[in-house]
C-alpha cells in the first residue's frame, strides 16, 4: 500500500518535529498563510507530508535571508506556475485528441476517373483520368430557308 503524500496525518506537534521547528512557528505560518493545514474535529491542525515538505523548504528560504513575505509571495509564484503547467498539458492534449479527430473526420472529395464522387484521404490525389484520343466530327444541321 502506498502512502498519500496529501493525507492531513501529523498534528502538530509531530509535523514540527519532522520539520525541525518550533510547534508556535508552524501555528504563527498558517496565520500568514504560508501552509494551511487541514482541521480535524475540534479544529486541531493536521499537517500531511507534502505539508511537511513545505515546511521545510520555507525553513530553507529563512535561512537564506527571504522574509517571510518574500517566501508567501514565491509560494503564490510557485503555485501559479504549477497550475499553469498543468493548464498547458490539459490543453494540448485536448488539441491533440481535436487534431486526431478532424483527421479521422476530415472528408475530402473529388471527381473519380469515371465521374463519379470519391472520399480520399488528406493529401492525396485522384488517379488521372485516361485522356481518349477519339475523334468527333462536328456537322452542323441545315437550317431550312437560310441558303445564300
Amino acid at each position: 500500500m502506498a502512502f498519500d503524500f496529501t493525507q492531513p496525518v501529523f498534528v502538530t506537534s509531530v509535523a514540527a518535529e519532522l520539520a525541525k521547528m518550533h510547534p508556535q512557528t508552524l501555528r504563527q505560518y498558517d496565520r500568514l498563510g504560508l501552509v494551511t493545514p487541514s482541521r480535524a474535529s475540534g479544529r486541531a491542525r493536521r499537517y500531511s507530508q507534502m505539508d511537511v515538505e513545505k515546511l521545510r523548504q520555507i525553513q530553507a528560504l529563512s535561512q537564506e535571508g527571504v522574509s517571510l513575505e518574500g517566501i508567501k509571495r514565491i509560494i503564490q509564484l510557485e503555485n501559479q506556475v504549477h497550475a499553469l503547467q498543468l493548464r498547458v498539458t490539459e490543453l494540448s492534449e485536448e488539441l491533440d485528441r481535436e487534431r486526431e479527430l478532424r483527421r479521422e473526420s476530415s472528408r475530402i472529395f473529388a471527381a473519380g476517373a469515371s465521374g463519379d464522387v470519391v472520399r480520399m484521404a488528406r493529401g492525396s490525389r485522384p488517379a488521372p483520368r485516361k485522356v481518349s484520343q477519339a475523334l468527333m466530327l462536328y456537322r452542323p444541321a441545315k437550317v431550312h430557308g437560310l441558303r445564300k
